[in-house]
């Protein structure tokens, strides 16, 4: 990820789970800031196809706006761990100060923030659900080492319960493989499923909700002419009972 980029995935974390705080209209940034206040995200939609309920646990990968809607989702009896790889943070320290700042208000008090090296997640163990948005491509990239992989999504596997439930929602490039993770922040979908179901897992849906056919899946996704409305693709992969 190159600085200008870097910058960009920065400013998007940033938005993603500050809490309102008083700005001049210099300063407002970009509204609204995460999946509680954008309707774009589709979190009914996309929470509801993760199938969180309350009491339940999830671990959130780069987390970010999809925080607090989980939060809401699983209650005050379930847990939101919410991981920002220390990768991200070592580029980006602010970014894990508003993850803080979000689990240090008492509406959030079920989310567990963690900065582990993405290749030592250390995960809970016997969670319902993991969730990656947008970042599963960037597993690839120089940005996050690159990770490995195949232990990443073993790892996934391993600390979920039998049952439980790996979901990727990631920028699409069909036909393309790996090679637009750097170049455009984007993944084949079919390259994911092959990775994934390497580790064990079970394909068992996906979702068009956030799907776009009018996007050629030729531009960056910071490109203003897409930003925004990028065709994301929505899979959900199951560990076996």
């Amino acid at each position: 990820m190159n600085k200008l980029n870097g910058t960009a995935f920065a400013i998007g974390l940033a938005l993603m789970c500050a809490a309102p705080v008083a700005v001049t209209y210099a300063q407002q940034p970009p509204a609204p800031a995460d999946a509680l206040t954008d309707p774009a995200l589709k979190a009914k939609e996309v929470i509801a196809f993760i199938g969180l309920k309350p009491g339940e646990t999830v671990a959130d990968i780069v987390a970010g706006r999809f925080v607090r809607a989980e939060s809401q989702a699983v209650g005050p009896k379930g847990k939101v761990y919410a991981v920002m790889p220390a990768e991200v943070v070592k580029a980006h320290p602010e970014v894990v100060g508003l993850l803080k700042t979000t689990a240090s208000q008492p509406a959030y008090a079920n989310v567990v923030v963690s900065t582990p090296p993405i290749d030592h997640m250390d995960l809970p163990k016997g969670l319902d659900a993991v969730f990656i948005r947008q970042n599963y491509h960037d597993l690839h990239d120089k940005f996050m080492g690159p990770a490995d992989v195949p232990a990443f999504n073993r790892a996934v596997y391993a600390a979920l319960k039998p049952g439980g439930v790996f979901v990727v929602l990631d920028h699409a490039a069909p036909g393309t493989g790996l090679s637009a993770t750097e170049t455009l922040h984007r993944i084949d979908p079919a390259a994911v499923k092959s990775e994934v179901e390497a580790a064990g897992f079970k394909f068992d849906g996906s979702s068009d909700v956030l799907a776009n056919p009018a996007d050629d899946h030729t531009k960056m996704v910071f490109n203003p002419a897409i930003r925004g409305k990028t065709d994301q693709f929505l899979f959900r992969f199951r560990k076996p009972r």
